[in-house]
């Protein structure tokens, strides 16, 4: 079950960028539109059935789990509003790398908690971000637009870093579908906030452009992000955070085919290198854990996995 949901979490956030671009390049969509529509469409796909069939759900929720799920939404409102706006002024591989560097700023943020990271963790982040380097090259920073995207694009990788962690703490105590439905409707009425403060319209798109919102909302947020979301209660945030890393080579790909943007030319060693890195961080805890007699846990810490 676990390499499905990895393989459709990949497929799906990999569409996220292209998808994006192509949408806001070719209709009149707005950028918060986007983060709108797909959190408040997934909101509602995700709560339906939990509210038909198991409504006392939602009542069960003590003040804890709705905390959590706040800090989640809180935190996927200003990422999505990063990475899109980051889109519309650097390349979809520059722009998803960079946000894809959460599992670093996971690590960042454990070792701020006093936490000792783990020589294997170490060594695979260094492999898997020697394979990010590797696919976009010298792509940041090209101009004053694209290093304002790149710029976007990391405080977009810090929120998603938050957002994980947050949504592992959360998940601790709740279904995927309770958890989702509230992340993602927190996000969308924060979006919803942002839009109305800022006078970008949310409705009034031509067919392409709700057609675009819709294949964005499928294959990105219900596919994509949901995927990792139903992960991270078994897998901890880093190691959810690196799966998602694969995005990059995968966006990349997608983008020279959709986009005909140029393919970078270190996309295969860098898909290896991030591929092997990856390897190291989950064989060496699981040998860690086992030399120490520690049952793995499902829990949210560094260490799980």
């Amino acid at each position: 079950m676990v390499p499905l949901l990895v393989v459709l979490g990949v497929l799906g956030v990999s569409a996220s960028g292209p998808l994006i671009a192509g949408t806001l390049a070719g209709t009149s969509v707005t950028a918060l539109a986007i983060a709108f529509w797909r959190n408040a469409i997934a909101a509602v796909v995700m709560a339906a059935p939990v509210a038909v069939r198991s409504p006392q759900q939602f009542r069960r929720l003590g003040r804890r789990e709705y905390a959590w799920s706040a800090v989640a939404g809180t935190a996927l409102a200003f990422h999505f509003v990063c990475f899109i706006l980051s889109l519309t002024l650097t390349s979809v591989a520059a722009s998803t790398a960079l946000v894809c560097l959460q599992s670093g700023w996971i690590a960042v943020f454990s070792l701020i908690r006093g936490r000792k990271l783990p020589t294997p963790v170490v060594v695979g982040l260094g492999m898997s971000f020697a394979g990010v380097i590797a696919i976009t090259g010298l792509d940041l920073g090209t101009s004053p637009g694209a290093l304002q995207g790149d710029l976007l694009a990391v405080a977009g990788g810090i929120l998603a870093a938050l957002y994980t962690m947050a949504g592992g703490k959360a998940r601790e105590t709740m279904g995927t579908a309770t958890y989702t439905a509230l992340c993602y409707a927190v996000c969308a009425v924060l979006v919803a906030a942002m839009a109305l403060a800022s006078g970008q319209r949310l409705t009034g798109f031509e067919p392409a452009g709700w057609a675009g919102i819709l294949a964005i909302t499928v294959a990105a947020q219900l596919v994509g992000h949901t995927a990792f979301n139903h992960l991270v209660a078994t897998l901890s945030p880093l190691v959810v955070s690196m799966f998602i890393l694969l995005e990059i080579p995968g966006a990349a790909i997608l983008a020279a085919v959709f986009l005909h943007e140029m393919l970078p030319v270190g996309i295969y060693a860098g898909l290896g290198l991030i591929l092997a890195g990856l390897a190291v961080v989950v064989i060496g805890q699981r040998r860690v854990r086992a030399a120490r007699g520690i049952e793995l846990p499902t829990g949210p810490e560094l260490g799980a996995d």
